[in-house]
């Protein structure tokens, strides 16, 4: 048995929690659980987002489901994402966008993995207000940051016979910084001849992503891109509530659900658990647990086809828990 981590986060996070918890008790997954509240209830009752607990557990267990967690806009404390992927190095965010037959998009045969850098950019959030009516915003880009990203990607098509593998930058008009992350793109490319190579400017990429989605495979790009593209690629496959992720560095890894802690549905039993749920597999194949990620797999696919437990997101009137039992009843 592997024991991991569970951050419960506010908003919808604790409904999702318990549904996906559930089904991977009914997957009979080898996990056991320490589970902590974490965000904004934790902090109004204790003082603290996170409790000391928590990040003891995440540090020993070295394994982190968690759900989402509410971020002021514009004021009040820094996002929670950013400080654990910070604290713990968690530099390969990936996000893969793929259609399900059952999901009816626009789009269909979309399967994209977009491979964000996850430490730097501007999301050091190292800014300086140099008058009332002037704020700068500091931009970093440095080699190792930028090398183990690409590295990783490369690697990963490699590994999943995937063929291209496409850098989005703006190099050119952040020649320096957006700049040096393409030119050690153009570097690393060199060393696997097998997987084609090419850039695109972030602009077309967005433009391009909804004109014709399946010329993508894999893309690589830095953190502020790697943000808003993969939210774009969720849009292609049915939304945030299918778009799950893993933040992954040399000796931690977090797996969590793209979207937000939606705190306007919180507590109505509405929520789409699919991404976190989805989040959640990503975990048991990154323990090798390959057959239980495989049987929710397969379980979701059915209830998705079937069309009678979706949730309102999906177009559907299925409650939480609903949605939760159809899937355990495949199990």
């Amino acid at each position: 048995m592997k024991k991991i981590t569970v951050f419960k986060g506010d908003g919808i996070g604790p409904e999702i929690t318990d549904a996906v918890l559930k089904i991977l008790e009914a997957a009979k997954a080898p996990l056991e659980y320490e589970v902590f509240r974490v965000g904004l209830d934790e902090y109004e009752e204790n003082g603290a987002l996170i409790p000391e607990a928590a990040f003891a557990s995440f540090e020993a267990n070295k394994v982190l489901l968690k759900s989402p967690i509410t971020t002021p806009i514009g004021k009040g404390f820094r996002s929670l994402n950013v400080t654990l992927r910070e604290k713990y190095d968690l530099y390969a965010n990936i996000r893969p966008a793929k259609s399900n037959t059952a999901v009816v998009t626009p789009f269909p045969d979309v399967d994209i993995v977009t491979f964000r850098e996850n430490t730097e950019d501007l999301y050091v959030g190292v800014e300086e207000q140099i008058d009332a009516d002037t704020v700068h915003a500091t931009k970093i880009i440095t080699r190792r940051a930028s090398t183990r990203i690409i590295t990783d990607a490369f690697e990963y098509a490699r590994a999943q016979g995937r063929k291209k593998v496409t850098c989005v930058h703006k190099a050119n008009i952040l020649k320096k910084s957006d700049g040096l992350f393409l030119s050690i793109f153009k570097e690393i490319a060199e060393k696997y001849p097998d997987i084609q190579a090419d850039d695109r400017i972030v602009d077309a990429v967005c433009m391009q992503l909804v004109m014709k989605p399946q010329q993508f495979d894999i893309l690589v790009m830095p953190n502020l891109y790697g943000d808003i593209v993969s939210d774009l690629t969720s849009g292609l496959i049915g939304g945030l509530g299918l778009l799950p992720s893993s933040n992954l560095g040399r000796d931690h890894a977090m797996f969590e659900a793209v979207h937000g802690s939606a705190p306007d549905i919180a507590g109505k039993n509405i929520a789409n658990p699919t991404a976190f749920l989805w989040s959640a597999c990503m975990m048991l194949e990154y323990l090798g647990e390959m057959e239980a990620a495989a049987r929710i797999r397969r379980a979701v696919d059915q209830v998705l086809a079937e069309s009678e437990h979706k949730t309102p997101d999906l177009g559907g009137r299925a409650t939480t828990t609903e949605y939760r039992d159809a899937i355990i009843a495949h199990l």
